[in-house]
């Protein structure tokens, strides 16, 4: 089963229409919360006034932050910094709003259409204040002294802070000397300085389905249980018995479906506060479903970069001996959740598949009156890949080499494999697994004969025709832990269910566990039940994020299938009066290895271990086992993208005329599986690099909060991707060999577009910026040479 295209067994019920998502999870009596936003980018609260929207009938509670003044700020998930803290998001802006669209009231009504009714009748006047957007501008008082907040555990009142929440650097050997050393170099011809300055605009990701919740306390059960989607079901749990006053045991949050995750999905968020709050104090349930409006306006954005990088090489084959890069990220007006994450990764991950001897990346999180940012699919590696990447092209322009060549010279080496660099990446040291970066890039340029396609984009500009052919490498993360458990059941009818504290976002986690044990215990995948997403059925769970389930989820599944074939094998040997080496498991049953005819199936063995008779053979009752799989290191998947793509000369209009992915996963558990996940990807890094971007007028108002101004490409826009998936470097770090293969079809998309408009246009350093718009292309091709 491992290795198969095994269908997904979370189909059937969505095709049937029978699926749960949080719109279609209703209760009895249940209220609706509609949240009030802030107008205007930055200013001073000066009264929220909810005494009309309590008139309206059917109106049954409305508040303002006075009435959830005692709640804390929400906390942070990932890569927590101490610096950071004065930054976080109040559940309610308290007497200042930073951006349009932050909570400033709630109203609970009996229907939604009551709930926005008196919603328009909270009256909120704000004195606008200056709104601060630009993140390369010098730090502006973002906190003064009379507003500071008190930082959480210290006891004492911060003083004022400015726009600049953290800068942090990353680096290794000597950058400092090595660029002192380069004015010498570059006299004597044996060494450039290359600089590129690299933009990726604000963008992020926009699932079908919006947020929602539905959250009611069980006077019965005496517990608070909250259902919606949950990509992080067991740290939500966590943060919301904190905040409700409750112990963790009596809040249970259960996943429903999920109409795409993509990283803004399932963070806690200020609505999701108030609606568990509210069902605690209210004791009615309460439900919210986030329109479209409110999504582009309120939910995390992400990307919104400036690099700065410049790198010594060689004049001889381009070796990159340093590089040192700068950056700022716009992290709008809150650090949310993620604390510095993004920039973490960009930061760590920036040298991707290379060498570089030395390095270094200053990192600085600044914040600005805009919709606070977060992670958004291959977060900070889709940013800094761009900028690289660029970069590399444009040392091959400049020293006239190939770009294949030059990246096969800076590769690090395969037998250099296991490669470790001296910084961290989330908490990790960074070592590269196992990879053949240099075998990949020859296999995809074989498959997709890359000579050929060169030889057909000329002769299609020998017939006047803008077009152009380019390509990016990347190295992805993946796995990472501390841990994951999962449970492989066995009743007595012989049903098989998975119990596991791992989390969906429709990526097909259930089919690719199911294979998993499958293959151990040598059944079909789709007979087997999956259980996850809920905190009442598994002690512990880390969550579907950074493309670590695969790795993490499914190795303990693997290690739980295992010991329960052992468990069944003891049994057997019991029941039969042999030796444990006597059995052996096949086709889904133990039999005798001499006597293939004597055999107990799994479903007999469970009816063998009913408490008195397990008692008698000294195992625990029931057909169960638990595995768990721990890891400190994360894998690192690799891949290359290109693109084929023709500029129209009169409209400027980009054509993506194909795109190709080569991918290595060290181990695809259901390929179909992967090549969808390279799809999907690939979709978004286009929406990214050609569409997508969120655009503020001067004052901090929004200017893209609907689809008409809020550009996705569609199924016009988005070619066939082809995808070539490699296992030739499987990791040596957990007992599958899988590494990740969700983000990996995003990362370098915008490089190899870029790359490909670059080639096309023959423009120096014409495309530093995604994304690439028409206008843009329309000067440009005025200065495209004739052929």
């Amino acid at each position: 089963m491992i290795g198969a295209r095994a269908r997904r067994i979370e189909d059937p019920v969505l095709l049937r229409g029978a699926g749960r998502f949080a719109a279609d999870t209703v209760r009895a009596g249940e209220l609706h919360m509609r949240v009030v936003r802030s107008p205007v980018a930055h200013g001073r609260i000066r009264r929220v006034d909810v005494s009309q929207a309590l008139l309206v009938d059917g109106v049954v509670g409305a508040w303002t932050y006075a009435d959830v003044s005692d709640l804390p700020a929400i906390g942070f998930r990932l890569t927590p910094r101490p610096e950071l803290l004065p930054y976080r998001q109040p559940v309610l802006a308290r007497d200042e709003v930073r951006y349009v669209g932050e909570p400033v009231a709630v109203v609970f009504a009996t229907s939604a259409y009551i709930a926005e009714d008196g919603a328009e009748r909270v009256d909120v006047e704000i004195d606008p204040l200056d709104a601060h957007l630009d993140p390369d501008a010098a730090p502006v008082t973002w906190i003064d002294a009379d507003h500071a907040t008190w930082a959480a555990g210290t006891g004492s009142r911060l003083g004022a802070q400015d726009s600049e929440a953290t800068t942090f650097v990353e680096e290794y050997g000597d950058v400092d000397d090595a660029f002192q050393k380069a004015e010498e170099l570059v006299e004597n011809g044996t060494h450039r300085v290359v600089t590129v300055d690299a933009r990726i605009g604000r963008h992020s990701g926009v699932p079908m389905e919006c947020r929602g919740l539905v959250a009611m306390y069980d006077e019965a059960e005496q517990q608070l249980v909250v259902d919606g989607a949950a990509k992080v079901p067991f740290w939500n749990r966590e943060a919301i018995a904190e905040m409700a006053g409750l112990p963790p045991h009596r809040v249970i949050v259960r996943e429903t479906h999920v109409g795409g995750g993509f990283g803004p999905r399932g963070e806690l968020y200020p609505e999701d506060v108030l609606v568990t709050v509210a069902a605690m104090r209210l004791r009615r349930p309460i439900k919210w479903i986030e329109d479209r409006q409110e999504h582009l306006v309120a939910t995390n954005h992400s990307r919104g970069q400036h690099h700065r990088i410049r790198a010594l090489v060689r004049t001889t084959d381009g070796f990159i001996e340093a590089m040192d890069c700068e950056f700022t990220l716009d992290q709008g007006a809150y650090v949310r959740t993620h604390g510095a994450t993004v920039a973490s990764l960009t930061a760590s991950m920036l040298p991707g598949p290379y060498v570089v001897p030395h390095f270094r990346a200053r990192a600085r999180v600044r914040l600005t009156n805009k919709t606070p940012a977060g992670t958004y699919r291959s977060p900070g590696r889709y940013e800094g890949t761009f900028a690289r990447e660029r970069l590399v092209d444009k040392i091959a322009r400049e020293l006239q080499l190939d770009p294949l060549t030059l990246r096969r010279t800076n590769f690090i080496p395969a037998d250099k494999m296991p490669y470790e660099r001296p910084i961290q990446a989330m908490g990790t040291h960074l070592v590269h697994d196992s990879g053949d970066y240099a075998l990949l890039l020859d296999k995809v340029c074989e498959r997709y004969d890359f000579d050929g396609i060169r030889a057909e984009v000329e002769q299609r500009r020998a017939a006047e025709e803008i077009v152009g052919f380019g390509l990016a490498y990347f190295v992805e993360k993946s796995g990472i832990g501390p841990f994951e458990g999962a449970r492989v059941t066995v009743d007595g009818a012989g049903q098989v269910t998975i119990t596991c504290g791992a989390s969906s976002v429709g990526q097909g986690v259930d089919t690719v566990l199911a294979q998993v044990v499958a293959h151990a215990l040598q059944i079909p995948h789709d007979a087997i039940r999956v259980v996850r997403g809920r905190t009442d059925q598994f002690e512990y769970g880390r969550g579907a994020f950074a493309t670590r389930l695969a790795v993490m989820a499914g190795s303990a599944a693997a290690n739980a299938a295992e010991a329960l074939v052992e468990k069944c094998r003891r049994v057997a040997a019991h029941e039969f009066r042999v030796s444990f080496e006597e059995v052996a498991l096949h086709d889904g049953a133990i039999e005798l290895v001499d006597d293939p005819g004597r055999r107990l199936t799994l479903g007999e063995i469970a009816r063998l271990l009913e408490p008195v008779r397990a008692g008698m053979l000294k195992e625990d009752p029931g057909l169960s086992a638990d595995g768990w799989f721990r890891s400190d290191h994360m894998t690192y998947p690799y891949g290359v993208h290109a693109a084929v793509v023709a500029i129209d000369r009169g409209t400027g209009n980009l054509s993506i005329e194909r795109f190709i992915v080569g991918y290595d996963v060290g181990r695809a558990l259901n390929p179909t599986l992967v090549e969808g996940q390279i799809a999907g990807g690939v979709a978004q890094g286009i929406g990214g690099a050609v569409y997508e971007e969120f655009l503020y007028s001067e004052d901090g108002t929004p200017l893209c909060t609907t689809f008409m101004d809020y550009l996705i490409p569609t199924v016009l826009e988005v070619p066939d991707v082809e995808a070539l998936i490699t296992e030739d470097a499987p990791s040596p770090i957990n007992p599958l060999g899988v590494k990740g293969a969700g983000e990996g079809g995003t990362t370098a998309v915008a490089a190899a577009i870029g790359s490909a408009v670059d080639d096309a246009l023959r423009v120096p350093d014409a495309i530093t910026s995604v994304p690439i718009r028409p206008s843009l292309l329309r000067r440009l091709v005025d200065h495209v040479p004739t052929p």
